[in-house]
């Protein structure tokens, strides 16, 4: 099989799953990494036996390169996916696809106009976990969904994280950094969304590290929402940096003819559980489809393949920016006092049926 050649830029905690994860895709090569300090990229370079580490604008001119993996921090996300399109590469994005909507947006019509592909994080939809509740709800053992419900409940990260400021400016909280999950997995089990209505506040106006130090909150650490999908199904979401403590499932899909259960969506594998009509008690549906360890860049493989093959992939530009604009659509409704009707929309990801490995 024909190989497309990556560069990662952003050499953080976060490349070294991706890199350990690219050594078994079949579809694509990592040959060079980059970051703003060299120092990192040469590290991740010899622990990884990669052939070339970087700086960001040597990695961009290196005309081998197919692919940009881009890893650096969300308020950079924009300006690396456009100077890769620019050069006329392929990026696949860790979430979010940027911060702001404009950029966003400027990243996608970018791509169309070079005829170039856009996908990101998060791929966990496309293991064994979700993908056999996809397969469930396709399937019709539940019945046409009519709501569903989601919970993402935490203390926050400053007790654990080593740099934790940038959870609470722009571009952060539990929204913006755990929603993306959440929020795909409901658009991969049941569909896109027309409409959003949200209720957002911030908690405390400072956080402090095991250490004493104090970390200004500037935006939102605890939403709750409402989410109107096309097809009529109506959700709730929330997402909490302030809570202690909970007894609260992770997702929850129900339907005409039963009610399925979800594992946590920031991890491929967990337990489906299913109970129908008629059924006293949940059962545990066996999974159906691989991919349960952490398997992060199993979307950016799709990508490389659905470049290959000339056609679309999963995780893709629009799923992204759908996403994006419902996470901002939760702060805008609660601000403003009133619905948000969505702008974008996108397809329902097809089913993942196998991505060729080593």
């Amino acid at each position: 099989m024909k190989k497309l050649k990556a560069g990662l830029i952003g050499c953080g905690v976060i490349s070294d799953i991706y890199l350990k994860n690219c050594q078994r895709f079949q579809s694509l090569e990592v040959v060079a990494c980059a970051d703003l300090e060299i120092e990192r990229a040469q590290a991740k370079a010899e622990k990884f036996n990669i052939p070339k580490a970087y700086t960001v604008p040597e990695l961009l001119q290196d005309n081998e390169i197919d692919i940009v993996l881009n890893l650096t921090i969300p308020a950079a996300h924009a300006e690396v996916c456009l100077s890769a399109l620019d050069s006329g590469k392929h990026v696949y994005v860790e979430k979010p696809l940027s911060i702001s909507l404009q950029d966003a947006k400027i990243i996608l019509d970018t791509a169309e106009q070079k005829g170039l592909y856009v996908g990101g994080a998060p791929d966990t939809f496309l293991g064994g976990g979700l993908q056999t509740c996809l397969q469930l709800v396709e399937d019709g053992e539940i019945g046409r969904p009519v709501a569903a419900s989601a919970f993402f409940m935490s203390g926050g990260v400053e007790s654990w994280h080593p740099n934790p400021d940038f959870y609470y400016q722009e571009g952060g909280g539990p929204m913006f950094d755990m929603g993306p999950y959440y929020l795909t997995a409901l658009i991969a089990m049941i569909g896109p969304v027309k409409r959003v209505t949200g209720s957002a506040q911030r908690s405390f106006a400072v956080r402090r590290t095991p250490e004493g130090r104090e970390i200004p909150v500037e935006i939102p650490t605890h939403i709750s929402g409402v989410l109107d999908f096309e097809n009529g199904a109506v959700g709730t979401i929330v997402t909490s940096f302030d809570t202690f403590g909970n007894n609260l499932p992770r997702i929850e899909i129900y339907g005409e003819r039963g009610t399925l259960s979800v594992p946590d969506p920031n991890h491929f594998g967990g337990t489906v559980r299913l109970k129908k009509m008629g059924d006293e008690t949940f059962k545990e549906v066996p999974l159906t489809h691989g991919s349960i360890e952490n398997s992060r860049g199993i979307g950016l493989a799709d990508m490389a393949e659905a470049i290959l093959e000339e056609r679309p992939h999963r995780a893709n530009g629009n799923l992204l920016y759908h996403v994006l604009e419902l996470m901002h659509a939760f702060h805008i409704s609660s601000e403003e006092g009133t619905h948000y009707n969505v702008s974008s929309t996108t397809e329902k990801p097809a089913r993942l049926e196998s991505i060729k490995t080593f």
